[in-house]
């Protein structure tokens, strides 16, 4: 359990990277759910995920291993790995180690992403994600553009953003409050419908966002009303209290692949502040166990039951008798530099009403 945090690294899929991250025969050194991991591809295409640190002598497998085939093999003393995680080859030997076994995570490619499943008990799969169309070759969705943002907070305080609906109000100054219709859950999927005001160059403009995830390390986002958008947003534990966030946006075509670059970019550009926006908030916020909530605050609750579900450990380990702890605050940064565009005051916003 973080101290930063009262929970711990979430289980689920998660991004480890794009598919040309991984060319064949190249190891990559990775670093995620604290852990140093090794990801390669073999050279019939399979993309595989491991431990990083041969159980031999300790060599990171990432740092000047190969690839023969479809082992991986150590820089160190050239034993040998298959796809399992298994020994196949000490080669001044003429027998294996069956107790040299690399842990390995299901991992497979999906809508333009590699993932891998992490459980931290090491259990398999629990569900799986689905192919989305618009990611799949589909040629009225051929325009793709991509961000990322590493974030010291946990997933669940970034997640939670979605169900925060004054924030855009007064966070990235949008025309309203958007209202959430509906919010619906089970395991592992949750779905929010939501309407929204977009301010545009020609005015406030009606729009919707949609959102479907598929526990924490996947989401598709559905934006409608400026451009009809789909952002498939994935987010990382690098640690407990650390993250990446992949933004992955595609456009319905706009006529030609110019004009919906231009309407693309700029939909992209006003998505960015906004997350700018929220980073120094998330960095910065502690984590309240109760938080004194307002009558008309979304469902905050609603889904801090649903990501509940994704810890292997929800126990507290306190001794028994000490008392419950409400307040989890941040570290302290005093040198830290927030990067945040700055935003009209709250009385200039009242004037552009």
């Amino acid at each position: 359990m973080d101290d930063r945090y009262p929970f711990p690294i979430p289980f689920g899929w998660f991004c480890v990277g794009y598919p040309d991250d991984f060319p064949v025969g190249e190891p990559k050194a990775l670093y995620y759910f604290g852990r140093h991991l090794v990801g390669w591809r073999d050279h019939e295409g399979g993309v595989h995920v491991h431990d990083a640190f041969c159980p031999h002598l300790g060599a990171h497998l990432g740092h000047g291993g190969t690839v023969e085939g479809c082992e991986l093999v150590c820089p160190f003393h050239g034993w040998r790995y298959d796809a399992e995680g298994a020994n196949t080859l000490i080669p001044y030997s003429e027998r294996v180690n069956r107790k040299a076994v690399l842990r390995t995570y299901p991992a497979l490619e999906r809508n333009g992403m590699v993932m891998a499943w992490y459980h931290p008990d090491d259990v398999g799969p629990l569900w799986e994600i689905p192919e989305v169309p618009e990611c799949n070759d589909d040629p009225d969705w051929s325009t793709v553009i991509r961000t990322d943002y590493t974030i010291d907070a946990a997933w669940q305080e970034m997640a939670e953003n979605a169900v925060d609906s004054a924030h855009f109000r007064f966070v990235h100054n949008t025309a309203t409050v958007p209202e959430i219709e509906s919010y619906e859950q089970a395991f592992p999927e949750s779905v929010m419908r939501s309407s929204q005001k977009f301010r545009t160059p020609r005015g406030v403009m009606e729009g919707r966002i949609d959102t479907h995830a598929w526990g924490p390390g996947v989401s598709l986002v559905n934006f409608s009303g400026i451009v009809d958008t789909i952002n498939y947003a994935c987010t990382t534990p690098i640690e407990a209290d650390k993250c990446i966030v992949r933004f992955n946006f595609r456009f319905k075509t706009m006529g030609d692949e110019k004009t919906t670059r231009s309407v693309g970019q700029a939909f992209v550009a006003e998505v960015d502040k906004q997350v700018r926006e929220d980073k120094p908030i998330w960095e910065h916020k502690a984590h309240l166990v109760r938080p004194a909530l307002a009558d008309t605050d979304g469902p905050f609750m609603k889904f801090r039951k649903w990501a509940a579900q994704f810890y292997a450990d929800t126990e507290a380990t306190a001794p028994p008798g000490t008392p419950e702890r409400l307040v989890y605050p941040p570290p302290f940064w005093p040198d830290r530099v927030d990067e945040a565009p700055a935003k009209a005051t709250a009385s200039a916003r009242e004037e552009s009403r």
